[in-house]
């Protein structure tokens, strides 16, 4: 796996980077011990990479009632439903460290409504998956649905906007052929 390419489109050496994605790169690197591919594959464009993780860093990092564990559920399965592979691997590593739950990951990301997890939390999948394949069916029984279960208009918003913005990310993985680092199939684990 290691031999090949991470993406099929150019990939950017590091010293070769503008000084602030550089540093970025840098810093995920000292933090994780690696550099996820990603990062690389997207630095390919660095208005777009700055731009890319404004976004991604708003939606996954804020504090709020929907904790990042579950931020990452929504990534797994919606990224599930649109087959990206580097998506479901490294959020699924993700999610298996915040939930600290080895096995939560797998189970969201074969089948979330068979998965050890809450009504409410099934409840923002089944939302989720909608938004990520058919939003344009999405209506005011599907927020119905979801404030029955406690969540209000900024939560169900941010629901969206993750399985939107991942739908992106799944959908530009997909095209550029990233591969997902080794490392991440074995953390959480």
């Amino acid at each position: 796996m290691t031999n090949l390419p991470i993406s099929r489109f150019p990939v950017p050496k590091l010293a070769d980077l503008p000084d602030d994605i550089r540093a970025r790169i840098e810093e995920v690197q000292e933090k994780s011990g690696f550099v996820p591919n990603v990062f690389l594959t997207l630095a390919n464009r660095p208005d777009e990479f700055r731009a890319f993780f404004a976004y991604h860093d708003a939606l996954m990092e804020k504090p709020g009632p929907i904790t990042k564990a579950e931020r990452e559920m929504i990534v797994v399965a919606t990224s599930n439903l649109n087959q990206c592979q580097y998506c479901v691997v490294s959020h699924g590593a993700i999610l298996r460290i915040r939930a600290k739950d080895p096995l939560i990951a797998d189970q969201v990301a074969v089948n979330y409504r068979k998965a050890d997890i809450t009504s409410r939390q099934r409840a923002m999948l089944d939302f989720a998956v909608k938004v990520s394949a058919n939003a344009q069916e999405i209506g005011e029984a599907d927020l119905n649905t979801l404030r029955t279960h406690g969540f209000d208009d900024e939560d169900i918003w941010d629901i969206a906007a993750i399985a939107a913005f991942f739908a992106l990310s799944n959908r530009m993985a997909n095209v550029t052929n990233m591969r997902p680092n080794a490392e991440f199939y074995a953390m959480g684990r």
